[in-house]
């Protein structure tokens, strides 16, 4: 039967279509040496991808699992369209992907990053499409197990003698097998049906390097507060040698389980049918997430995830075939402090009095973050189920493609809040004295629906055997998320009252949702010959909000009452002794809400390519490629004090819930994001021949923005003039190199010397810009009001004796005076502009050596070993960047240094990690 596409091998010139994409094959997918293993990495071979900042909010590593997404092309990180065989992969709660395959299961990854076929909608970012691997006419498996131990590793560059070496243990072990189904006597499947199963295991013991600010022996003494002194019993010693740091590390066990089924049946000469199933389970603990920065604190998650594929083909005649997919995915999974105690059994006074942990408390000046997590316990337990039908036709000079698709999503949440205390300096600590308490005393839940319809018709016109244009339309109608029990509350700016959605003069959160996106293009094969072709596109693509963005209106009153106090004139400060009945006596209800004008976003993508062969199975490209976001996803504070007052002071007297509560911050998600992105793309790829495959690109680029979404919630410095938050990207890196290759080593001919293979990866980046801010709380949001800059910033790169790097001058001020950098008495919103400093850069080098034996029969061992970060490169993270304003003074702390690697110890670039694994394959 005819195949649309062929799956294994990587199509170099493309003079097909108009999308800009690569193809990673199977033989690359299998033998290139992956940091845990996790097959999103490969993301970072693609042209215009990125290696993640480490503020990435899905794309910062998961212990033992990775990333849930990654940057590329100039898009959000929560933008990407994953799909395994056709089906999305997507969690909607936030639009990471739902879990990754194991690399054993995977046949090719596809990466499409502009210029998009109409085909694909629901996102603007890249798509990503994975294909599984299935059975062939011959039984083949293998068994294997990749071992690692910190025995043979480099220390971290923050875990120095004579401080332990922090424990990393990695087993990941595995089995798969694939072939005709075969019933003896009953059914015999050659040539018709085939298998493949597998088994894919991960047990890991991690440490976490910990480099944490911590008071002083001197600073313990001054506490006098009791609730302050049993709080210091859970904060350890400094142990450096200034006496301002503890050094150490913390618990990161992690099991992982994955077993996955896939079934090809070829029905009759017209028709296929592909089956496929995994399913995964993990528990992990998280010892630094969200922030929590010394041991024993964190939370620990336990998951089960599900994917499900049907995909029938059926070949109504030799130029037309239909392709009807059916799938879903499932996620359920909660989060659980890892630190478990009763608020009330230390005096603290935050509303909660159940057994669910401590507040999490954060000390600003000196990078202190322990307790909790915030927001926690919580979980939630998603499915996606997905129908669409995909027609392809040659007709002619014409390829046209067109069908639908549907989704519909179910979103279950619950959660209950440890709060959130933030303090100023380690004096205000000690002395009890609060800059902001946040909290929601109620346990929430909620039940989410939201579906999804799309439609698409494309056309590949062959005008002659040189010149093609594609055109295409794809509509999309993003239904408006709906709750289960109306238990949606937003704020109603007009009347100045809380609204229950669904009443009256208040029908649905939003209703701009749905959008016609064009597609056009031209593929121009210059020669005639496929040796030079121009190719040039442009699309728009819109994104369906996910459901984070209406879930925070389930904890509006009546149904919870979420309390932020932020430190004023009148207020300066709150205690643990008295924080929930001083913040109820204050106008601190701060509801969430969606802007009325909500509408969906949209993406216009714009690029022109040059396609060169080359000799010696050489192609290279140059393209142009360039995006402009438009109603972008922001959160404002609708209710951010002008002088010192708040323009909403309290709700109506008719307000049906609440009336006449003091008002706070106010927080409103709105749609007037925008974003540039401007690139050249360079690229040299080898197919295979010899032994050897290759491919390395360079990227120049500039990505621009409002806001990147990395840190989710408020961060403009004035909601009232958002533009003047315009500025890098987080995830923007001016200039990236990256190598990736795999080359079988052709001397030898006898057991010792043949068999022999070499693969690496290599990358050269320069740094992710970041933004200095202050502990203001002039805006009604901490940690976001910038301060003056008063001079040029050269970064500093001076190691202390802590063990820190100093990268930011501590030239800091409370007026201008001489010779200071950075100024800001808290009372005005500074001149410095967002993202305005480059930190450290990236590089990484990753090589395998890998030995292949033949033994009797149709085994094969092979034995392989990896080194990744082989020259031992330490890949600095971002300084601390947060001033610390007191009374008249600035408090340096810990400002302006860098106290931990990009990425923690076991991912990508964190410092020399070897790795040995054995395989038998038959």
């Amino acid at each position: 039967m005819q195949t649309v596409e062929v799956i294994g091998a990587a199509q170099q010139m493309n003079t097909s279509d108009m999308t800009v994409g690569q193809v990673i094959s199977e033989r690359t997918v299998q033998q290139i040496p992956l940091n845990g293993r996790h097959f999103l990495d490969l993301g970072v071979l693609i042209p215009g991808s990125v290696t993640a900042p480490q503020s990435g909010f899905l794309t910062a590593p998961l212990q033992g699992l990775g990333a849930a997404s990654f940057d590329t092309a100039g898009n959000r990180e929560d933008t990407v369209n994953f799909m395994i065989n056709g089906i999305n992969l997507n969690d909607m709660s936030q639009n990471q992907i739902t879990f990754q395959p194991s690399i054993a299961t995977v046949s090719e990854f596809k990466v499409d990053n502009s210029s998009l076929s109409a085909e694909y909608g629901r996102n603007s970012g890249a798509v990503v499409n994975v294909a599984t691997r299935s059975g062939t006419n011959e039984f083949h498996g293998e068994a294997f197990d990749y071992i690692r131990n910190n025995d043979v590793d480099a220390r971290n560059y923050f875990n120095p003698h004579p401080v332990p070496m922090s424990t990393f243990k990695r087993n990941n072990p595995g089995v798969d097998v694939g072939g005709p189904v075969i019933l003896p006597h009953l059914y015999n499947g050659r040539d018709k049906t085939f298998f493949f199963l597998s088994y894919e295991g991960l047990l890991q013991s991690q440490g976490l390097t910990i480099n944490s600010g911590v008071p002083t022996t001197a600073q313990r003494a001054t506490a006098s507060d009791p609730i302050i002194q049993k709080l210091l019993t859970l904060i350890p010693e400094a142990n450096d040698s200034t006496g301002t740091r503890f050094l150490g590390s913390a618990s990161s066990p992690v099991t992982v389980e994955q077993y996955t089924g896939d079934l090809l049946d070829n029905i009759g000469k017209n028709d296929q049918i592909h089956l496929y199933y995994a399913w995964q389970q993990d528990k992990r603990n998280e010892p630094t997430l969200p922030g929590e920065t010394i041991p024993n604190f964190g939370d620990h998650r336990t998951a089960h995830r599900q994917i499900g594929t049907i995909v029938e083909t059926h070949e109504f005649s030799s130029n037309v075939v239909n392709e009807a997919r059916l799938g879903f995915n499932r996620i359920a999974i909660s989060f659980d402090p890892n630190f478990v105690a009763n608020p009330t059994s230390y005096g603290i006074n935050n509303g909660i009095s159940a057994n669910i942990g401590l507040p999490q408390i954060i000390v600003s000046s000196i990078g202190l973050d322990f307790g909790g997590p915030a927001g926690e316990p919580q979980g939630r337990f998603d499915t996606t189920f997905v129908l669409s039908d995909n027609v392809n036709w040659l007709k002619g000079k014409n390829t046209f493609n067109f069908g639908g698709e549907f989704r519909r999503f179910v979103n279950d949440n619950f959660n209950q809040d440890t709060s959130l205390f933030i303090f100023n300096t380690t004096n205000s600590f000690l002395a009890d004295q609060a800059i902001q308490f946040k909290v929601t005393p109620q346990d929430v839940v909620s039940r989410i629906f939201e579906n999804s319809l799309g439609a698409y018709g494309q056309d590949i016109y062959r005008i002659n055997s040189r010149l093609s244009l594609q055109f295409g339309l794809r509509f999309d109608w993003d239904g408006t998320p709906t709750e289960g029990q109306n238990r949606f509350v937003g704020f109603n700016a007009a009347t100045d009252q809380l609204q229950r959605v669904g009443t009256t003069g208040f029908s649905s959160i939003y209703n701009q949702n749905y959008s016609f996106n064009p597609r056009a293009g031209i593929i121009w094969d210059i020669t005639g010959a496929g040796m030079t072709v121009l190719r040039a596109g442009f699309t728009m693509q819109n994104d369906e909000p996910v459901t984070n963005l209406v879930s925070g209106m389930s904890s509006n009153p009546p149904f919870a009452t979420p309390v932020l106090f932020t430190s004023n004139a009148q207020t300066p400060s709150v205690s643990f002794a008295d924080a929930f009945t001083a913040a109820s006596g204050l106008p601190t209800l701060a509801p969430t809400t969606v802007a009325r004008n909500f509408s969906d976003d949209y993406v216009e993508s714009y690029n022109v390519n040059l396609q060169q062969q080359l000799p010696w199975g050489l192609v290279s490209q140059l393209s142009y490629v360039g995006s402009h976001g438009v109603h972008l996803r922001l959160a404002l504070n609708q209710n951010q004090p002008i002088n010192g007052v708040s323009p909403f002071a309290a709700l109506s007297p008719q307000s049906l819930y609440d009336p006449s509560k003091g008002l706070g911050n106010i927080t409103e998600y709105n749609s007037i994001g925008s974003s540039h992105y401007n690139a050249l793309w360079a690229t040299l790829t080898k197919s295979f021949a010899n032994g050897l495959d290759f491919n390395t690109s360079y990227t120049w680029s500039k990505s621009m923005d409002l806001n990147s979404l990395s840190t989710q919630g408020i961060i403009l410095q004035n909601s009232y003039d958002p533009a003047n938050n315009y500025g890098l990207s987080d995830f923007d890196v001016r200039n990236r190199w990256v190598f990736s290759s795999v080359y079988a080593v052709p001397f030898g001919h006898n057991l010792l010397t043949k068999g022999w293979q070499i693969s690496a990866i290599a990358q050269l980046q320069s740094g992710n810009p970041f933004t200095v801010e202050t502990t203001s709380s002039l805006n009604g949001t901490f940690g976001t009001v910038r301060p003056d800059l008063l001079g040029a910033v050269t970064p500093e790169r001076v190691r202390l004796s802590s063990g820190a790097i100093q990268y930011l001058p501590q030239s800091l001020c409370y007026t201008p005076t001489a010779g200071c950098l950075f100024s800001s008495n808290g009372l005005h919103f500074g001149d410095m502009s967002r993202n305005s400093i480059i930190g450290p850069g990236f590089e990484d080098v990753d090589f395998s050596l890998q030995k292949d034996t033949t033994l009797r029969g149709h085994y094969t061992f092979e034995i392989r070993a990896d080194a990744f970060n082989v020259l031992n490169h330490p890949n600095l993270g971002q300084p601390l960047a947060t001033m610390s304003i007191g009374k008249g003074t600035i408090t340096a702390g810990s400002f302006g240094q860098i106290v931990n690697t990009r990425f923690p110890v076991g991912d990508v670039g964190s410092s020399r990690q070897l790795q040995l694994a054995g395989r038998i394959i038959f």
